[in-house]
C-alpha cells in the first residue's frame, strides 16, 4: 500500500474536516441506510468503517443498534464523536484486526481512498471481522478512474471494476448492487455505485 498517497488523503480531511463536516452532515441518506438495515436483525452490531462527520453512525445509534465507529483522520474523528455522542477510534483502515465481530459494516464512500491494488487485503479484513451471515455495504465514485483528485486519492468503480475485483476475493456473495446519484443538491451530476455483500460461509 502506499502510503504517501494515504497520508496526503489524511492530511486532506484534517485540514478540511470542518468544511466536509458542514458539506456533508445534512445529506439524507435515509433511503440507503434503511436499504442496508433491512439485511439485519434488531439490536445488530454495527461497524461504521470510515465514518467521517458521524451522519450515518448517529443514524444507526438513534434506531438502536449496537455501533463502533472508526476513521483515518484524527480530526473527522473529533468531531464525529461530538455529534454521536460515542468514541470514534481513529484507526487507518489496514489496522482493522477484529475476527467474527460485527453483523454488518458500513464503509459509506471510504475505501474508495484505497489504491484498487489495496483492496484484496481491506475486503479480506473486512471479511474476517463479519461475523457469519454478515452484511458488508460498500460505495465508491462510479467510474474507471483511480488517482489523485483535489488533495484526495480516489479508487472509483463500474460494474466491471467491481465484479473483477470480487472475482479475486471470493469472500462475498452480491446481494445488490445499483447506481444513485450524490444526495448534496450541488453534486446532482455524479453518480455513485453501491453495493451490499454477504459474507460467504
Amino acid at each position: 500500500m502506499n502510503m504517501s498517497n494515504i497520508d496526503a488523503t489524511i492530511q486532506y480531511y484534517n485540514q478540511n474536516a470542518k468544511d466536509f463536516y458542514t458539506d456533508t452532515v445534512s445529506g439524507d441518506m435515509s433511503t440507503l441506510l434503511d436499504r442496508f438495515l433491512s439485511y439485519l436483525e434488531e439490536n445488530a452490531y454495527i461497524l461504521d468503517f470510515g465514518c467521517g462527520s458521524g451522519r450515518d453512525t448517529k443514524y444507526f445509534l438513534e434506531k438502536g443498534y449496537l455501533l463502533d465507529a472508526v476513521d483515518g483522520s484524527a480530526e473527522m474523528c473529533r468531531i464525529a464523536s461530538g455529534l454521536t455522542g460515542i468514541e470514534v477510534r481513529h484507526m487507518y483502515f489496514h489496522e482493522l484486526e477484529e475476527k467474527d465481530k460485527y453483523d454488518g459494516i458500513w464503509a459509506c464512500a471510504s475505501i474508495l481512498h484505497v489504491p484498487y491494488e489495496s483492496m484484496v487485503a481491506i475486503l479480506q479484513k473486512l471479511y474476517e471481522a463479519l461475523k457469519d451471515d454478515g452484511v458488508l455495504y460498500l460505495s465508491f465514485k462510479y467510474g474507471d478512474f483511480e488517482g489523485m483528485r483535489n488533495g484526495r486519492w480516489f479508487t472509483n468503480m463500474n460494474e466491471d471494476r467491481i465484479n473483477r475485483l470480487l472475482c479475486d476475493v471470493p469472500l462475498f456473495v452480491v446481494m445488490e448492487m445499483w447506481t444513485t446519484q450524490d444526495v448534496r443538491p450541488d453534486r446532482k451530476d455524479e453518480k455513485w455505485l453501491n453495493c451490499i455483500l454477504k459474507k460467504r460461509k
